[in-house]
């Protein structure tokens, strides 16, 4: 298949999402989990970007003047707080009613996000670049992995940031992040995630290092009980996150 004919888009998982749109910024809804997550991978997203490019993160805007793409952003929940902390974001997603549902909170909240009902193809084409790319539970929804991240790594300028977080292909994962989390605690629908989708660490880092990227830091993540958050761990079997860098 030439790469002009290729697709990152599994119509099945655009459809699963957009039915499921008017529950993005319910905190209590089907997106539970992804609120719960979100203190985390902010914090992570922006300690690494202000070690990167030099900015305070305890200041109010630190990443003002940084463009940021957040590809696959549902409903805005990572583009919001972005784009409060100074960046430029570019939120997109092939899907429209989640664009809709984005757009409309944004206006609300009056945080300027410029939302896109679009593919990261589609964004490449289109000679789109970025600080920062947020890939953020994304690459175990899309049609092709590989061809996904080599796509978004051609739009990370360089000296610029991507991050990744997704789901452990293991045994471990598929009792805890499929068959607990959507049988047990019921805290997703079922069959949000199926198993032969997941991607391990090194199907990631294969790719990016392919379009010369360099991995600059790993880290699983796991959920607290008894503190009901979401912490940094060693532990990668189940969820994790990468970074990588386009060198300057």
């Amino acid at each position: 298949m030439t790469e002009a004919a290729k697709s990152t888009i599994d119509q099945s998982e655009v459809d699963r999402f957009s039915a499921m749109a008017a529950e993005w910024w319910s905190p209590t809804g089907k997106f539970k989990p992804l609120h719960k997550f979100n203190p985390v991978r902010l914090a992570y997203i922006r300690d690494h970007a202000c070690e990167n490019f030099g900015r305070d993160p305890k200041s109010g805007r630190p990443l003002e003047g940084l463009r940021v793409l957040d590809i696959g952003c549902g409903g805005g929940l990572l583009s919001e707080p972005m784009a409060r902390m100074g960046a430029s974001v570019v939120g997109a997603d092939p899907s429209e009613k989640n664009i809709g549902i984005a757009s409309t909170h944004a206006k609300s909240s009056g945080v300027a996000v410029d939302y896109r009902a679009v593919t990261a193809e589609q964004l490449a084409e289109a000679g789109e670049t970025f600080d920062i790319v947020l890939n953020m539970e994304v690459v175990e929804h899309v049609a092709d992995v590989e061809f996904f991240l080599s796509t978004c790594a051609k739009m990370v300028r360089p000296g610029g940031l991507m991050f990744v977080a997704t789901i452990n292909r293991t045994m471990k994962a598929a009792a805890l992040a499929i068959f607990a989390a959507e049988n047990v605690l019921r805290w997703l629908p079922r069959g949000t995630h199926q198993y032969e989708k997941l991607v391990r660490p090194e199907e990631i880092e294969k790719p990016l290092a392919a379009d010369g990227m360099d991995i600059m830091a790993r880290t699983g993540v796991f959920y607290s009980p008894l503190q009901d958050r979401w912490n940094l761990s060693k532990d990668m079997d189940v969820n994790y996150m990468l970074l990588a860098k386009r060198p300057g």
